[in-house]
């Protein structure tokens, strides 16, 4: 097992907001940073329009991460979910959110009310996977 650290960008992902990675990895844990709702093949197009249309945005970023590190939804194990307007807006991203996975097969979450996020998004999410064996270097 590789013990070092991997910190992983993936060509097909969005380009990132900020100084960071798309993922980290050691010891087969992988953080994967907090994905905005921007679309990976222009970091300039607005963003899309309300939290459920921005939820599957950010959703899909967060596949294509995970798919560039060979790992799926199935891999993750936490989430953290990020709203702007927490009470306007929890109840239609838990919908479009929950679609992604499988009932019996969610993941821990945290959700949290913040005052703003980059770009003006209303949701970022950010997970935690596990990787069964380490990736090849």
């Amino acid at each position: 097992m590789d013990l070092s650290t991997r910190f992983w960008m993936v060509e097909d992902a969005p380009t990132p907001v900020g100084p960071f990675s798309h993922a980290t990895e050691q010891h087969g844990w992988v953080f994967l940073t907090g994905q905005m709702p921007t679309s990976p093949d222009d970091d300039n197009a607005p963003l899309p329009e309300g939290v459920a249309a921005q939820t599957t945005r950010v959703m899909d970023n967060l596949v294509l991460v995970l798919k560039g590190i060979g790992l799926g939804l199935e891999d993750v194990v936490s989430a953290r979910i990020f709203l702007t307007e927490f009470k306007r807006d929890y109840a239609a991203m838990n919908a479009v959110y929950a679609a992604y996975f499988p009932p019996a097969k969610l993941p821990a979450r945290t959700c949290i009310g913040v005052t703003g996020l980059a770009r003006d998004a209303l949701v970022e999410i950010d997970f935690i996977a596990h990787r069964q064996t380490s990736a090849a270097a």
